[in-house]
């Protein structure tokens, strides 16, 4: 058995576009547009592992766009992503100057929570040991759910 990808529904592409790839950074692998199904579907990766999914095809998220409208629930019964980054403060600061909320601060420096554009969970992890703790985020309450 191997593992292949994770598969989420998206309402706006654009701005999931905007979230995933602007914001937390993954980077386009591949993408498909598909006029008989009315779906568009956009696989990512993250940074460090672009290369080989580039190489092999084995992307970590795919983004379903379906053409014609539908409302979608249930985010946080799906569970969430999680993704390892290199400083979460500084992310976690520039999502939130973007105009996300962060759920879970990073209070402990080393795991926050935030939410898609279609209310999907991410969980971001310090890569490596937690950072010292640093305002605002230490005292910062939860926002929400996650």
């Amino acid at each position: 058995m191997e593992y292949l990808h994770t598969m989420v529904r998206v309402s706006d592409l654009e701005a999931s576009m905007h979230f995933y790839c602007d914001l937390l950074g993954l980077k386009e692998v591949h993408r498909m547009d598909s006029e008989k199904g009315r779906f568009t579907l956009v696989y990512l990766a993250a940074p460090g592992q672009y290369e080989e999914a580039k190489k092999t095809k084995t992307p970590t998220l795919e983004l379903t766009y379906n053409w014609d409208p539908e409302t979608y629930t249930g985010g946080r019964n799906f569970g969430h992503l999680a993704y390892r980054v290199d400083d979460i403060y500084q992310l976690c600061q520039k999502l939130q100057d973007n105009g996300i909320t962060i759920n879970r601060p990073p209070r402990d420096g080393h795991m926050a929570f935030v939410r898609s554009p279609d209310g999907i969970s991410i969980e971001l992890l310090q890569k490596g040991e937690a950072l010292e703790k640093q305002e605002p985020w230490a005292s910062m309450e939860n926002t929400g759910s996650w």
